[in-house]
């Protein structure tokens, strides 16, 4: 990338003039693969493989201050995230982390600064707590439920399980008041256990139940740089692997722990999947990538300053350049990205567009979309029949709580609505007291505009 001759870039990458986007996210991975968990499903831990020269992977100092520069400076917007991530980010010890937000402060020129960060919680002891409480860090704590499910699969290096050790962890965030997530990768064992998994969840609190299907397909034969899982464009021969979750599985996985929570949790605990389908049936922009009709505002950045389309598509063919050679915000707005984003809704099959659910999932995310469709064509995500399982099954709930929000009312009504229905009343009449808990009668309430 070179300059007009007079200190201004002329032109973003390939050659396309940048039109600056007005916000933008980049998932941070400081310490690129290297975890100190060896999960079975895990599909960053071979991205070692793009970087085999590479013995150091902290990020060195003089990136990181770059980095976070251009970051700042390209959000045009009062409040800057940065997400932290890996890897396990925790790796770099807290020392690295009072430098960035040094750097932060030092940067941030009047804008609000803050921070996510992910991590397996092994390594939050009461220096890691206290600091991220100090800082208010918003910790994203990965989980797959209770001890014979989570040990499942997230294992260490020896193949031990980490059940205890991660638990310690979040008692320690919780010790220090740390806000905190829980992420839950849904997977092959733990799909069949749903209500298993969401009491536990609900158990070790936090502020938001995040769930996030693996999926994963591996090739059968050699690949490009030695990568063994594959993203959706690879042709060759490729199987799904065992601890990916079955399709159907996902969606009943999702009813099941929806049908407890429009019953009892509505308001008082918050799922990301359930908070987004509501956004899709109230026609509010989503707020989650993979739902949304298009993408590509949410890159990666590894550890040597390399950007990528997308945390899961951290491939060769993706990477939009390096931060220490090109503008950050240049190539966000590059042709190569905006292309990147736009295709998610430009492929979209004819078998999905004419769906009855697409409002509402949009094809999902890119990288899971390599079945075809029942007439042939390319592009069907894999969860489909799960996802049209779960938005039919949700439909009558959302539109109550549509309808709730319409009239100024708590969307939480639909819990009393919900077990009403469960318990086989004749429907409510014109006269009578509205179920949504108004007080005000039906004709006056819900009733208003049937």
């Amino acid at each position: 990338m070179g300059s007009n001759g007079k200190g201004l870039v002329s032109e973003s990458p390939r050659g396309v003039p940048a039109v600056p986007l007005p916000a933008f996210h980049v998932m941070t991975k400081p310490i690129g693969p290297l975890c100190n968990l060896d999960c079975k499903y895990c599909f960053y831990l071979e991205k070692e493989q793009l970087y085999p020269a590479t013995s150091h992977w902290r990020m060195s100092d003089e990136l990181l201050e770059s980095y976070i520069r251009q970051y700042i400076e390209a959000q045009q917007v009062p409040v800057v995230s940065f997400a932290w991530q890996g890897g396990e980010p925790t790796l770099l010890g807290v020392d690295f982390f009072r430098k960035v937000v040094a750097i932060q402060q030092k940067y941030a020129n009047g804008k609000q600064i803050q921070n996510a960060l992910q991590t397996n919680a092994v390594s939050i002891d009461d220096e890691w707590a206290g600091f991220l409480a100090n800082h208010r860090f918003l910790v994203g704590a990965s989980v797959d439920g209770p001890r014979n499910l989570h040990d499942f699969y997230r294992v260490d290096k020896g193949g031990q399980p980490t059940f205890d050790r991660v638990m310690a962890g979040i008692q320690k965030l919780q010790k220090y008041a740390v806000e905190f997530n829980s992420l839950t990768c849904v997977n092959a064992a733990n799909s069949r256990h749903p209500l298993e998994v969401y009491r536990f969840l609900k158990e070790i609190g936090g502020g938001c139940v995040q769930f996030i299907p693996i999926v994963e397909r591996r090739t059968l034969h050699a690949s490009p740089n030695d990568l063994v899982l594959i993203g959706p464009n690879y042709r060759d021969e490729a199987e799904v692997t065992e601890w990916s979750v079955d399709p159907v599985e996902y969606g009943r996985f999702l009813c099941a722990i929806f049908d407890e929570w429009v019953r009892h949790d509505v308001g008082t605990v918050f799922i990301q999947t359930f908070e987004v389908a509501l956004e899709s049936w109230a026609g509010i922009p989503q707020s989650l990538c993979v739902f949304r009709p298009t993408c590509g505002t949410a890159m990666a950045v590894e550890h040597n300053g390399d950007l990528y389309s997308c945390d899961h598509f951290v491939y060769p063919q993706y990477k939009l350049g390096n931060i220490l050679e090109q503008p950050l915000f240049m190539m966000a707005a590059s042709q190569a990205q905006v292309k990147f984003g736009l295709d998610k809704s430009a492929m979209l099959p004819r078998y999905c567009r004419e769906c009855e659910v697409r409002f509402a999932c949009n094809g999902e995310c890119p990288k899971h979309r390599f079945l075809k469709t029942p007439d042939g064509e390319s592009g069907l995500n894999y969860l489909c029949a799960g996802y049209k399982l779960f938005f039919r099954h949700i439909a009558p709930y959302m539109e109550f709580m549509v309808q709730q929000l319409e009239q100024r009312r708590s969307p939480a009504n639909v819990m009393r609505w919900a077990q009403q229905e469960d318990s086989g009343r004749k429907a409510t009449g014109r006269n009578e007291i509205c179920p949504c808990g108004s007080g005000k009668k039906f004709k006056r309430c819900c009733g208003l505009h049937n």
